[in-house]
């Protein structure tokens, strides 16, 4: 299989605490990681894990964080002789606090916002030659939309991951096969329907929202299906929703059917959140397969 992740490549400057400071208040840390990352790039090593054949398609400022998101995604075994290196932008960046077994994070793009449509005209030989594309929100919108163009003219199947959520262009939503919001983001993504059981019913096998750790919702045409979460000890919870995006790519380039590509995702996204970093704790298929049932 050929899975082509395009999207963001950034640097995780990970501040852990046991408590997140209000406004206007200083609080001490404990700990503080430099890590690779960025959404596109998370999804990327999710899916290289796994063993597939993956292409990142990015771009990244001739800065140190630069190169060494380079280097990590080589040791991944994720191509990337496509990812563009600027001058103009330095790399993006994430600001993230981890407190209470949660996160919030703030998002520099940088270099990202040169993932543009010129850029996409020059790797689209390589989207149009992939089995599925991946991509997020972390790069720009019309960017987003020029891409699920390509992928429909060339009969790409094209995975939406919504984050960070806005309300979508609805071509963008009938472009995607598959579109996969957490539970807050499927809200802004369809700004017109609040009822997500009612969205549900309209998208599908397309609509699979994540629900943390109640699991996974979509309609497989006929009912609504939960699949609820693994119990596993939460220590991370960043870089579980790319897990799942990945791993998701992966299983249904793989053939499952929607329901049992769904349930091995989400085995994957519960392993990852047992390590801190969005990618330290990413599964390989061995380690999924110890918690898998199904057919590979």
């Amino acid at each position: 299989m050929k899975i082509c992740v395009v999207g963001s490549i950034n640097m995780d400057l990970v501040a852990v605490t046991d408590y997140r400071p209000a406004q206007g208040e200083t609080v001490l840390g404990k700990d503080f990681i430099v890590n690779p990352g960025g959404k596109g790039a998370n999804q990327a090593v999710s899916v290289a894990r796994l063993g597939a054949e993956v292409f990142m398609l990015g771009c990244v400022g001739n800065d140190h964080y630069g190169i060494n998101s380079i280097e990590n995604f080589n040791n991944e075994k994720v191509n990337t002789e496509y990812i563009k290196r600027t001058d103009t932008n330095n790399t993006g960046i994430a600001h993230i606090v981890l407190a209470n077994n949660d996160n919030s994070i703030i998002v520099i793009p940088g270099a990202n916002n040169e993932v543009n449509e010129d850029y996409i005209d020059s790797v689209t030989h390589i989207i149009s030659d992939s089995d599925i594309v991946l991509t997020q929100l972390e790069i720009p919108m019309d960017t987003v939309l020029y891409l699920s163009r390509i992928c429909k003219k060339h009969n790409v199947p094209f995975l939406l991951n919504p984050a960070p959520a806005v309300c979508l262009p609805q071509e963008i939503i009938d472009n995607s096969t598959y579109i996969t919001p957490n539970e807050s983001e499927v809200k802004i993504i369809f700004q017109n329907e609040k009822n997500t059981d009612k969205l549900l019913r309209d998208y599908p096998n397309k609509l699979i929202v994540t629900l943390g750790d109640k699991g996974v919702v979509f309609c497989d045409g006929e009912k609504i299906v939960n699949i609820p979460s693994i119990k596993v000890p939460v220590v991370d919870t960043t870089g579980a929703g790319d897990t799942f995006n990945g791993s998701l790519a992966w299983a249904i380039c793989k053939g499952m059917e929607i329901k049992s590509a769904i349930e091995f995702a989400n085995i994957a996204a519960g392993l990852s959140i047992t390590k801190i970093g969005a990618q330290k704790g990413m599964p390989t298929l061995k380690e999924v397969q110890e918690k898998w049932n199904g057919p590979l």
